[in-house]
C-alpha cells in the first residue's frame, strides 16, 4: 500500500519529469521550425560537441540546451565564452546576445570557438555590488549630482536616465610601440575617455578611447607574455568593426573586474535602449550556497544540527560506520566532481579563476610534492589560497585534517561538507565547486 506522502512524492515526480521533457519538446520545436545551423562548442577539458541550431539562437540557448543534454544543474553560472586563441584574448557572451552574429564576425580564416563552462561571478555582481565596485573607483556622473547609492548601483547602470562613472588610473599600451604608459581613465554612458592631464576630468583633457554599442570588452589571457604588459591583469576593448584593440592594463584582480563588469553593464543597457530588450535579474536561490545543513536522522523525527561541535562528531561516526559497511575498495572522494587528481597547482589557479573569483569557489586535488596529503584550493576576496590536508593516524585508523589533526574527518567527503556548513579555520565556508563536464 502506497501512504499519502509517497503518492505526493511520486506526483512532484511525474510533474518535474513532464516539466523536463517539455522543456526539452519547447527546444527541439523550435530548432525544427526553423533554419538550421552547425556550431560547434568546447568545454574545458577541451572535448567539443557539435550541434544544429537555429539562426536566431542566442547564447541563453545554447546554454539550455548543454544544460539539459548533460544534465547539469541549472543555478545561472553555466556560461558560453567567445575566446579568439590568435589573440589570446575572450569575453562571457551576454545571455541576449545571438550566437550566429558573434560568429559573423569571426572570418573564413578564424580560429576562434565558443566553451560552454561555468562561471560563478557572471551575475555575483547583483548580489554584492560592493565587491565588484570598489567605492574610491565609483561616483555620481557630472550629468547629474548627488552621491551614488550603493544598494541601486546596479539599476543605476542599467537606467536610462542616470548612469554612474567609473575612473581611476591604467596602463595603456601606446598604438604602433611596444611600451606601456598609465593614464588616468574615466567611463561614463558616453565611453571611455582617458586624461592627458593627470587626473583633470575636463572635457577639454579627456581624450575619447571607445564607447560601446559596437565594441565588446575581453579579458588578456596571457597580458605580460603575449603583450608585454606590466601586470596579468590585462583587459581589452575590440570594435566590431575595426580590427584593433585599445590593450589596457590593471594593477590588481579588484580594479580590472571592476572596469570589466562596468563596460559589460555598459554594453548591456546600450542594447537594451538600441533594441527595446528589458534587462531583469531575478535573484535565484544558489544550490550550492543554501541548501546544505547538517541532519540529525537518529530519532523519532529529523532535526537540523546547529552546533558545529556536534556535526562534527555526527560526521565522524557515520563515517566510520559507512567503512565498515562499504564494500567498495576505491576512495569516495575519486567519484566527487569537486575532485580533480592530478591538478597542478598553476592549473588549478587557472580553472578557478576561469569559473570565478568570487568567495568559496573550490576544488580539492592531490598535492604534487607531498603524495601521501591532498589540497584545498579556495577562492576568497579574488585571491586564491591552498590549504593542505594532512592525513592523521589515530588507533590505526587514518584520519584527515586541516588543522593539524584538531579536527579530523574520516574521508574527504566529509571534510569538504563540514567546511561547507562551517568556515573553521579557512577564510570563508566553500560554496561553489568548480566542475569539468565532457560533452
Amino acid at each position: 500500500m502506497i501512504s499519502e506522502d509517497n503518492e505526493d512524492w511520486s506526483n512532484d515526480a511525474e510533474n518535474s519529469y513532464s516539466i523536463l521533457n517539455a522543456a526539452k519538446a519547447s527546444i527541439w520545436f523550435h530548432l525544427f521550425l526553423t533554419v538550421l545551423q552547425v556550431i560547434k562548442v568546447y568545454s574545458e577539458d577541451h572535448t567539443s560537441r557539435a550541434v544544429e541550431v537555429p539562426s536566431d539562437i542566442t547564447a541563453r540557448d545554447i546554454c539550455q540546451l548543454f544544460i539539459l543534454k548533460n544534465h547539469c544543474i541549472d543555478d545561472h553560472s553555466w556560461t558560453l565564452f567567445e575566446q579568439m586563441p590568435h589573440l589570446s584574448i575572450e569575453r562571457t557572451i551576454e545571455d541576449h546576445e545571438s550566437v550566429m552574429e558573434v560568429q559573423s564576425g569571426w572570418g573564413m580564416d578564424s580560429h576562434c570557438c565558443l566553451y560552454f563552462r561555468k562561471n560563478y561571478a557572471k551575475y555575483e555582481f547583483f548580489k554584492k555590488p560592493l565587491d565588484f565596485f570598489p567605492e574610491h573607483m565609483v561616483s555620481v556622473s557630472s550629468e547629474s549630482n548627488g552621491i551614488m547609492n550603493h544598494s541601486q548601483l546596479i539599476q543605476t547602470f542599467l537606467s536610462s536616465s542616470s548612469c554612474p562613472e567609473i575612473h581611476g588610473f591604467l596602463h595603456a599600451k601606446e598604438h604602433g610601440r611596444k611600451s606601456w604608459k598609465k593614464f588616468y581613465f574615466v567611463l561614463r554612458r558616453s565611453g571611455l575617455y582617458f586624461s592627458n592631464k593627470g587626473t583633470s576630468k575636463d572635457p577639454r583633457h579627456l581624450q575619447f578611447i571607445a564607447e560601446f554599442g559596437d565594441s565588446d570588452v575581453y579579458t588578456l589571457l596571457s597580458a605580460k607574455k603575449v603583450y608585454g604588459a606590466p601586470t596579468d591583469y590585462g583587459f581589452c576593448v575590440k570594435s566590431n568593426s575595426a580590427r584593433d584593440l585599445k590593450l589596457l592594463c590593471a594593477d590588481d584582480e579588484q580594479t580590472r573586474t571592476c572596469w570589466v563588469t562596468a563596460m559589460r553593464l555598459f554594453k548591456v543597457r546600450t542594447a537594451s535602449l538600441s533594441l527595446g530588450l528589458i534587462v531583469r535579474f531575478v535573484p535565484i536561490r544558489s544550490i550550492s550556497e543554501n541548501s546544505l545543513v547538517a541532519m540529525d536522522f537518529s530519532g523519532h523525527k529529523s532535526r537540523v544540527i546547529e552546533n558545529p561541535s556536534e556535526a562534527l562528531s555526527v560526521a565522524v561516526e557515520e563515517g566510520l560506520s559507512w567503512r565498515v559497511t562499504s564494500p567498495h575498495r576505491e576512495p569516495i572522494h575519486v567519484a566527487q566532481p569537486w575532485f580533480h587528481s592530478k591538478l597542478s597547482r598553476d592549473e588549478a589557479q587557472k580553472l578557478i579563476t576561469q569559473q570565478g573569483l568570487i568567495d568559496g569557489v573550490f576544488l580539492v586535488r592531490d598535492s604534487q610534492s607531498n603524495p601521501r596529503t591532498f589540497v584545498l584550493s579556495l577562492c576568497h576576496t579574488q585571491k586564491i589560497k591552498h590549504f593542505q590536508i594532512v592525513p592523521v593516524e589515530e588507533n590505526g585508523e587514518l584520519f584527515y585534517s586541516l588543522d593539524d589533526g584538531h579536527t579530523r574527518f574520516t574521508d574527504l567527503l566529509q571534510l569538504v561538507e563540514f567546511y561547507q556548513l562551517n568556515r573553521g579555520i579557512l577564510p570563508c565556508k566553500l560554496k561553489h565547486h568548480c566542475a569539468r563536464i565532457t560533452l
